[in-house]
């Protein structure tokens, strides 16, 4: 009887980037969920430590100064990789930090990239996907489409505030897909990195919805009526600056969005449940599950 080839272990310890953001958490807590050991960075050890508690392995890493970057890496065979929105020069941060982890001995690096990046060069994500096929190591690239926790994070002030989506989507329809069963699969993935190497997944959640159907489930959640308002592309982009973003973040975010309309992110892509082993989580699942997020009433 031949003998298997002997699996990739896990890894020892992942170095989770964006460790405090909406990605990272869940990473975090599914990384434990696999016993697998984390170490959250962020460029405050201080803030890190304060949001997610004095037991938390933590280390400074600020992808504006490459000199954090070999401290936090130290110790660390496996590498979560998240680009900042702000950041869009990739050179001199994300690739820097990508050759820096190659040479410290990081076996796998798992990249939350956006879906559909490998066919357009003018996001970001596109440079850090080349750059990591040609970098020397094991990756694996996640290509999640709209997360349903844009609805508590980007739209939240415009629902909150105004009881409306306003986005340049015009009537497309989007296959929200649900950071935590994102974060679920990047555990996975770090669980049996040799079985994920050199592999693209497209994660989409279950059904496609309009804008206008996403409304309608909030207003049925919160029994209060929110609308959904198509912005124009100009209209959109005054409205993110108003808001203060940077413009690399406003362009980038305007692009997304507009190609919505022509069906970029509609269709359900089923490999989402084949690596979960079990059903995605739905739009109206994470409504239900956090509809505190857009109560009106001011936190004491």
């Amino acid at each position: 009887m031949d003998a298997s080839p002997p699996s990739s272990p896990a890894p020892s310890r992942v170095l989770v980037t964006g460790a405090l953001g909406t990605v990272g958490r869940e990473v975090l807590r599914a990384l434990a969920t696999q016993g697998i050991a984390a170490r959250a960075a962020d460029h405050s050890v201080e803030r890190a430590r304060s949001a997610l508690g004095p037991e938390a392995e933590v280390a400074a890493l600020d992808f504006l100064s490459p000199e954090t970057f070999q401290p936090a890496l130290d110790g660390c065979d496996a590498l979560f990789l998240l680009r900042p929105p702000a950041i869009s020069d990739v050179q001199p941060t994300l690739h820097r930090l990508v050759d820096v982890a190659v040479t410290s001995g990081v076996r796998h690096i798992v990249f939350l990239s956006v879906a559909g990046a490998d066919t357009n060069p003018r996001i970001p994500h596109h440079a850090v996907e080349r750059h990591l096929a040609q970098s020397g190591t094991q990756w694996t690239l996640l290509r999640p489409g709209f997360f349903a926790q844009n609805l508590g994070g980007a739209y939240l002030r415009d629902i909150v505030e105004d009881r409306r989506i306003y986005v340049p989507a015009g009537r497309g329809s989007v296959a929200f897909v649900d950071v935590r069963d994102v974060a679920e699969v990047a555990a996975r993935v770090f669980a049996a990195p040799e079985a994920h190497a050199g592999k693209a997944y497209t994660l989409t959640g279950p059904e496609s919805l309009t804008f206008l159907e996403v409304a309608e489930t909030l207003t049925e959640r919160l029994g209060s009526h929110v609308r959904y308002q198509p912005a124009s592309v100009p209209g959109y982009m005054a409205h993110l600056w108003r808001r203060g973003l940077p413009a690399a973040q406003v362009l980038v975010q305007t692009m997304l969005h507009a190609g919505l309309r022509n069906g970029q992110a509609e269709k359900v892509d089923p490999t989402l449940a084949r690596l979960l082993g079990h059903p995605a989580r739905t739009l109206p699942d994470y409504v239900r599950d956090h509809a505190s997020l857009w109560s009106r009433t001011p936190a004491r």
